[in-house]
């Protein structure tokens, strides 16, 4: 007689919580890294060839991409921390991030966003969010002395401007024809504030002096021949404030070209490059201070004086003009 016995399997084990919690984890690192991986990849500096020879290759030995990145709040050199800093800082703290991603052979990753200062801005703000807390912009270089250290000329950034903006500048320098421009800085460098003894005080001494017409005609005549065609990029509002310069020059500005601009310009950003790609394509450039030994500038005035707050000058140095 045939005996049948059953085969008691047996019961698996119940697994193990360390090991399912580790395996989670893993599992969202995983996902955390490759998230990461293609948001840098899509939004790295990389928009344009004439860069990329520039900046050349960025990987390293092992054939794999680097990157730098300044990070969140990047725009806090101290006591800019609570401010939006202007146009032409951002400007030069980009070619600054820029130059040492070169330095360091690696693709610079900008931010996903920019302020705007409202003292630049009257018709809109670049990428508005409303759920936006920080405002990200570039650090400026802190020692441009060392000449030998820069890598991207002053006139590099301009020259990488949106196509429509470059066609906006090109345009209304044809019609320009052959002429001089001058960038008189105004504005915010004239800010004043008084002693202790309620004298005012200001950081360039001489520049409200420098750049009023009356001192600009004299200082540019041996730059500028009478009757030429002087374009003037300025943040100066007061309305006719160069017309006084009429009786020597035929004066343009970017508002004599509003056919072309009005339908182009959303904010001053672009308002600001394209009126640098009409200075840089003047015969003679005058700029309001020095950026290097050989520029001509309206004013002897350093551009850099944060430190000493002093009485304004409005007489002349010598005789003559």
């Amino acid at each position: 007689m045939a005996i049948y016995s059953k085969t008691h399997k047996n019961k698996p084990k119940p697994r193990s919580p360390i090991l399912i919690l580790t395996a989670s984890i893993a599992i969202i690192v995983l996902l955390y890294l490759l998230s990461s991986l293609i948001f840098t990849n899509g939004s790295s500096f990389s928009g344009s060839n004439n860069l990329e020879n520039i900046v050349g290759k960025s990987k390293n030995h092992h054939g794999r991409e680097r990157y730098l990145y300044w990070g969140n709040r990047i725009d806090c050199p101290g006591k800019h921390c609570g401010s939006c800093e202007g146009l032409g800082h951002q400007e030069s703290s980009l070619r600054c991030a820029l130059e040492e991603a070169m330095f360091l052979q690696r693709t610079f990753v900008l931010p996903s966003r920019m302020c705007i200062n409202p003292i630049h801005n009257k018709k809109g703000i670049l990428h508005q969010s409303n759920n936006a807390s920080l405002e990200e912009m570039f650090m400026e270089c802190k020692d441009r002395n060392n000449r030998s250290a820069i890598m991207l000329k002053y006139s590099f950034l301009p020259s990488m401007a949106a196509k429509k903006l470059r066609d906006a500048a090109e345009k209304i320098k044809s019609l320009l024809g052959d002429y001089d421009a001058m960038h008189v800085r105004r504005g915010d460098k004239l800010k004043t504030r008084k002693d202790r003894f309620g004298v005012d005080r200001v950081l360039h001494p001489h520049l409200d002096r420098d750049t009023r017409p009356e001192f600009i005609i004299c200082r540019i005549a041996r730059w500028v021949p009478h009757g030429r065609t002087l374009f003037i990029a300025s943040n100066e509002r007061t309305p006719g404030f160069f017309s006084p310069l009429s009786v020597r020059y035929k004066l343009a500005y970017a508002s004599n070209f509003s056919t072309i601009l009005d339908p182009l310009i959303r904010n001053n950003y672009q308002l600001f490059i394209i009126e640098r790609l009409i200075v840089m394509g003047a015969t003679t450039v005058i700029r309001t201070f020095k950026e290097d030994d050989t520029d001509l500038s309206l004013t002897d005035d350093p551009k850099k004086n944060t430190k000493a707050w002093q009485i304004p000058v409005y007489t002349k140095d010598g005789p003559g003009c």
